[in-house]
């Protein structure tokens, strides 16, 4: 007897038509993947997708939780497939990013990257309102060179404003060794899509799934972004109000 909902079904439809099921070779496994996998196919690991599904379900309500309290969540994609998607996404829900190479200190030193931020508006928000004009031809290029190269690191981070994320939401936790470490260092729980060579320990909410393939990682992030968004419209408790 079919015991699974339509809703239910149609997301397992969905993840298995993006390829969500693929893992890596067999003899890439990592050990903590073995409980979420269904077999293999051609020496390559297949994911168990109801198990995926679950996972993705457990990650969604723990986003949409920290977005009610107006908590922040660092949208992490360093691979280049991701780097469109993610942010997107991220800009789409008012979520923090960080794509390309992720900055060392990001977290750990999460002062000095507060400064840097800060003197990335200030100069923007100078450039807008004409407050620059004061400057020579070439002391305002200069400036714009600042700018581009501040953008280029730290524009993802401005909605982090003076707080440390709540959480970071990651893609192949393996690759963003960094990340994953720093945020476990401050206690701030790591969300990742986790192919299965990576070491699902080092994530508080696995979801494993594929991390490589493009229609994959736009499948999970645009799930995690709509939890976030959902999480949004909650009227926020007294608590997060006064935060």
């Amino acid at each position: 007897m079919n015991t699974q909902t339509p809703v239910a079904e149609e997301t397992l439809d969905s993840l298995f038509k993006v390829g969500a099921h693929y893992g890596v070779a067999k003899a890439r496994r990592h050990p903590t993947a073995q409980q979420y996998l269904f077999g293999q196919k051609d020496k390559i690991d297949l994911f168990d997708l109801a198990k995926t599904q679950e996972a993705l379900e457990v990650a969604q309500d723990f986003v949409r939780s920290l977005a009610a309290e107006r908590k922040q969540v660092v949208f992490v994609g360093g691979k280049a497939e991701s780097h469109k998607v993610v942010r997107t996404e991220a800009e789409r829900v008012g979520a923090a990013y960080s794509v390309g190479r992720w900055i060392g200190g990001t977290i750990t030193n999460f002062s000095e990257i507060k400064k840097r931020v800060a003197r990335m508006v200030d100069l923007m928000n100078k450039r807008d309102t004409g407050d620059l004009t004061k400057y020579t031809k070439f002391e305002r290029l200069q400036i714009d060179r600042e700018i581009e190269k501040l953008q280029s690191m730290y524009a993802g981070l401005v909605p982090l404003k003076e707080k440390l994320p709540a959480a970071l939401f990651v893609i192949d936790p393996r690759r963003e060794a960094i990340a994953v470490r720093e945020a476990r260092l401050n206690n701030i729980p790591v969300i990742a899509v986790a192919n299965s060579d990576c070491n699902f320990d080092d994530v508080d909410y696995v979801i494993p799934a594929n991390d490589a393939a493009l229609r994959s990682i736009a499948y999970f992030v645009r799930a995690i972004a709509d939890a976030y968004a959902e999480g949004a419209t909650t009227k926020p408790s007294a608590a997060a109000v006064q935060q």
